[in-house]
């Protein structure tokens, strides 16, 4: 295998690698240096989750049209936390009259049944537009918004590229 038809893979890999270490960032900040994510912040780790899997997926490469198949969905996964993302920035640079986005943990357990509370634990209790943590000036919602929107620019160049490809007749396989 040439070094041009691996780099792909290796771009690919290097997301889903860079997804799990920024999950294992988050989940870091949460139970080391006790910052609650908010609702959005969940979505943005489950968005995280379906890119690594996606691109991971998409970097074994079994079959023509496998890692095409998988790489769009990464990009619509990163879309989409990216969307998330930029909705919290918003949140956090004019928020609301109300600005709370979830209920405390204590309250779900005082307040509801255990088998309603349960759910309610894993979407999330702190408030969205908090500004708990800041690195170069950026919040980690802003971080997170340009570490998605890099993903989906990076995964879209190669599905072009890959696409531009097959119809040259080079194989990105």
């Amino acid at each position: 295998m040439d070094r041009v038809a691996s780099a792909p893979r290796r771009v690919l890999a290097l997301v889903s690698v860079t997804c799990v270490g920024m999950l294992a960032f988050g989940l870091y900040l949460q139970h080391f240096q006790g910052l609650e994510p908010c609702p959005m912040c969940i979505v943005q780790r489950y968005a995280l989750i379906l890119v690594a899997v996606c691109a991971g997926l998409a970097s074994l490469r079994g079959q023509k049209g496998w890692w095409m198949s998988w790489t769009g969905l990464a990009v619509l996964f990163s879309g989409f936390g990216a969307f998330t993302a930029a909705r919290q920035s918003w949140l956090q640079w004019f928020p609301p009259e109300v600005s709370m986005c979830g209920r405390d943990f204590f309250g779900m357990i005082e307040n509801y049944p255990i088998r309603r509370a349960i759910p309610m634990i894993f979407k999330g209790s702190g408030d969205c537009t908090a500004i708990d943590w800041t690195f170069l000036g950026g919040s980690i919602a802003n971080w997170s918004f340009v570490w998605f929107a890099a993903f989906a620019i990076g995964l879209l160049w190669l599905l072009v590229r890959g696409a531009r490809g097959q119809r040259g007749g080079l194989s990105m396989a």
